[in-house]
């Protein structure tokens, strides 16, 4: 037993969140032979470790090459990453379906209040023909919990979903739509519309599909073509059990459990400067039974009031399925 309260992780408040990762990173150098491995590599001993600083973050493609579990336990989710044939893909073992569930759920509602105020509709082509996708679990588990015979899925019935979104429009229900990058922009493309009641939230995700576009790109494509203030959007991946969320402009929020900080490109020991951009690091503390602290192949820059921003990828790093090139 991880001795971890998991359900009161997500009532945490801001204050107490590095006392939570400090346990967390004790528990996971005990249990976890491959992050422990690789915090003795770097010859940090566990009565270093005194702050949330102090913490070693275990590159992302670790979960490409290795079992990143707390002991040996069979998973009851197993996510896995897009990609190609010529690519190896991220593998994530989740422990307990429940706890992932927790997360995305208090993350959204935490931002944008219950599911059940919504009709949720998915329009996430590719990823819905794929098996191991937490994006798609995340939204299909989201859809069941709208309680909304309105809500679901659509891969490419673009009609259908245009004049269902009129409906809804017309009938001032709540809506998100929340889509992949280049299923979002196709179906732009062919539909004109003026959403007032809908909240459009793009998840990333070009691969190749279309010419790569900036956010600002993207952004201001869909809000002139879909009629909307503001496009929101998502910052999660495989590796990971919670998200980021931003109301527009790209600038995301974590909840309480999920925290960023920023090294330099050059010494991932270094945390940036202030103001300046460098590689994310990631604590999620709903990672309970794998690892806590990843470090990512994203450059983002942390704003004063600690919200962040997605800047693009390392040089050398493979496409993935929440990058946007940047400008």
């Amino acid at each position: 037993m991880s001795g971890i309260n998991t359900a009161a992780l997500f009532t945490l408040q801001e204050q107490d969140t590095e006392a939570a990762a400090l346990e967390l990173f004790h528990y996971q150098y005990r249990e976890n032979d491959i992050y422990r491995a690789y915090t003795n590599a770097l010859r940090r001993k566990p009565s270093d470790i005194r702050s949330l600083l102090d913490i070693p973050f275990l590159p992302i493609q670790f979960f490409k090459t290795h079992t990143v579990t707390c002991g040996a336990f069979e998973p009851e989710l197993i996510f896995e990453s897009s990609g190609t044939t010529q690519t190896i893909n991220s593998r994530h073992l989740v422990k307990e379906a429940a706890i992932y569930e927790q997360s995305f759920l208090a993350g959204f509602e935490r931002f944008y209040g219950p599911v059940s105020d919504y009709v949720v509709v998915g329009l996430l082509p590719s990823y819905l023909e794929r098996k191991h996708s937490s994006l798609v679990y995340m939204v299909q588990d989201m859809v069941k919990r709208s309680g909304h015979a309105a809500s679901g899925f659509y891969l490419y019935e673009h009609d259908k979903l245009a004049a269902h979104l009129r409906e809804l429009e017309a009938s001032g229900q709540k809506t998100l739509l929340i889509g992949v990058t280049f299923g979002l922009l196709d179906f732009a493309e062919n539909y004109q519309l003026e959403l007032n009641h809908t909240i459009v939230m793009e998840t990333g995700g070009m691969k190749g599909r279309r010419e790569e576009w900036t956010r600002q790109q993207v952004h201001a494509y869909l809000k002139e073509r879909l009629g909307c203030k503001h496009i929101h959007a998502e910052y999660g991946m495989t590796e990971l059990l919670s998200q980021a969320y931003s109301y527009g402009d790209g600038i995301f929020t974590t909840p309480p459990w999920m925290k960023l900080l920023v090294r330099d490109e050059s010494d991932p020991f270094e945390l940036s400067a202030a103001n300046a951009s460098g590689v994310i690091n990631v604590v999620d503390l709903a990672n309970v039974h794998s690892c806590a602290f990843i470090a990512t192949e994203d450059i983002g820059k942390i704003r004063p009031d600690g919200s962040f921003e997605v800047l693009g990828r390392l040089d050398n790093s493979a496409l993935r399925g929440c990058s946007l090139m940047v400008s």
